[in-house]
Formats: C-alpha cells, sequence, structure tokens
C-alpha cells in the first residue's frame, strides 16, 4: 500500500536529540572524554571571563564546535555554523537544543580567539592525556616525535613585498630570506614552505606531535610558523614542556627513547635532548652517523 505524503508539519515532537544519536556512535565516547576535561578546566574559565556583563557564548560550547571543525575538517567558521544549524549530530555534540539559534560566525571567531589565546586547547589536551594516565595507557618511556604540513587558507597570489622592506634578514649573517621581504594579505603568519625537494612551495604552518609508542596517543602538540628549524625547535619545547608539566624526565626517574626521523639528525637537537634526559632511537638513519653525545 502507498503511504501518503503529509504536507503539514506536527505541531509538537517527542523525540529528543539524545535519542537521535546511535549508541554506538563514535562521537559519544569523544563527548565524554571532553566533558570530563571541560570540567577540570571550569576554574580557568572563571579567570578568562569578567564577573559581569553580558553573557557570552559557553566557553565548553565553543570548544566542542572547534573540535568538530577539527574532526569533520570544516574549512571555515561559516560552514561550521551552517552546518550546526541544521544538523542534530553537531548540536547534540556543541549542546544546543533543537531550537535553539545557531550563533554568527563573526560572533564564534571572535569568542574562539579569546579561547585560544587563554591557551585552553593546550590545557584541554592536557586533560585528556590525565585521562589516560589514571586509566595506565602511557608507557611513560618511549616516544615518537614528528611535524606535518598544515596548508594555510591562503593562496600563492596573495603574497605581496612589504612596505617598508626590512632593513635586516633572518637569514645566515643577516640575509633576506623571502619570508622577511615578502608577506600574504590574507594570512600574514603564513609562510611559503616546502617539505622536500620536489614539493611545491605552499601557504603554511607546521603542527608538530610527541606520540607514546604503548597505545599511539598524542601527549604534546603545538603548531608553528614554517621553517627549517621549526620541527626540532618545537620539539625540544615540547620536551621540555612534559618534563615540567608531568614529572616524566624528572631527576631519579628512568631516562626515556624517543623516536624521529633523519630530519632530527642534527648536533644541537640531540644535544638539547641529552640536557632532557633523553636516549636516542632514531628511524631511518642507517646511513647517518650521529653528531651528538651519546646518552
Amino acid at each position: 500500500m502507498r503511504g501518503d505524503e503529509k504536507q503539514q508539519d506536527a505541531m509538537f515532537s517527542y523525540i529528543n536529540l539524545e535519542q537521535r544519536v546511535p549508541a554506538a556512535h563514535p562521537l559519544r565516547a569523544i563527548r565524554q572524554m571532553v566533558d570530563q576535561a571541560l570540567g577540570d578546566l571550569s576554574q580557568h574559565f572563571d579567570t578568562l571571563y569578567a564577573r559581569g556583563g553580558r553573557p557570552s557564548i559557553p566557553p565548553e560550547q565553543l570548544l566542542r564546535a572547534l573540535l568538530l571543525q577539527v574532526l569533520y575538517g570544516l574549512r571555515s567558521e561559516r560552514q561550521l555554523m551552517e552546518q550546526v544549524a541544521y544538523n542534530l549530530l553537531y548540536r547534540w555534540f556543541v549542546g544546543l537544543a533543537m531550537d535553539e539559534a545557531a550563533w554568527d560566525a563573526t560572533v564564534y571567531s571572535k569568542n574562539r580567539d579569546r579561547l585560544l589565546q587563554g591557551e585552553v586547547s593546550q590545557r584541554l589536551l592536557m586533560a585528556v592525556v590525565e585521562q589516560a594516565r589514571a586509566q595506565s595507557l602511557l608507557s611513560e618511556e618511549h616516544f615518537t616525535v614528528d611535524g606535518t604540513l598544515l596548508e594555510a587558507w591562503a593562496n600563492r597570489r596573495s603574497f605581496e613585498p612589504k612596505d617598508p622592506p626590512p632593513t635586516k634578514g633572518t637569514g645566515s649573517r643577516g640575509k633576506k630570506c623571502l619570508r622577511d621581504t615578502h608577506e600574504s594579505t590574507t594570512d600574514p603568519q603564513a609562510r611559503l614552505y616546502k617539505k622536500s625537494a620536489a614539493g611545491e612551495a605552499k601557504p603554511s604552518y607546521l603542527g608538530h606531535v610527541i606520540i607514546e609508542n604503548r597505545h599511539g596517543l598524542v601527549v604534546a602538540a603545538c603548531a608553528t610558523q614554517s621553517s627549517t628549524t621549526a620541527e626540532r625547535e618545537a620539539a625540544l619545547a615540547m620536551l621540555d614542556e612534559m618534563a615540567r608539566g608531568s614529572g616524566t624526565m624528572a631527576p631519579g626517574r628512568k631516562r626515556i627513547t624517543l623516536g624521529a626521523d633523519k630530519l632530527y639528525q642534527e648536533q644541537k637537537f640531540i644535544g638539547g635532548c641529552g640536557n632532557a634526559g633523553l636516549r636516542r632511537m632514531w628511524r631511518n638513519t642507517k646511513k647517518l652517523r650521529p653528531t651528538g653525545p651519546t646518552f
């Protein structure tokens, strides 16, 4: 029997968002971990906002929306707000009711920047790492570091000469590099960079991660401007932060191992690892001899 198409909408709905999301959906487990981490950051959120004035977008909802943008690769805030407006799954994850209006993209961007300036994203990562540590999911001994190219949302044609031009460059002996004389008009922090000689130079940043080798969990992460030394410098900074934050490399504890590719085979970096109490565990460096100290 053919069913009739009903053009009249129902006046009331008796199904909430919780019932719309499948019980086995991956976002459910992520939401549970994120909510626990956000609860630990509640006092830090209080220090970022004034006691009086007009209420802003809740920081918990801002961070969940930002996490959605990363997980689903949404390329702009406007696209994210469009998805939140009609996607029930996104609404459930962010914490918006079915009849609540989505935020304006500009308002969302301004509120998000306030959180990023307060290093909230880094604190959120550390709170999730502490959850893994409490469940004995971290090895605390064996780690791997690497960097990846993050393509910026800028075009090569947007790079124009700086006015006025710099008097001194950042290259060797004050040599002027392209990053000193030109910048993008749409993303001034982005730099033209390529990781291989055969690749094309693109406006980009560099993302850096340290992963523990037992379960493959990210324990430290950051993003920097693109440069030939950024990966090694960021790795040393993250290792130092790990040592000061969790006591992983504190005096008296067992030294840890760090895996890396041949790009990290540089004397200054190896020496810095020695100061951090690390032992070398290089990958893909069979034809290279280390120039740093043995430890």
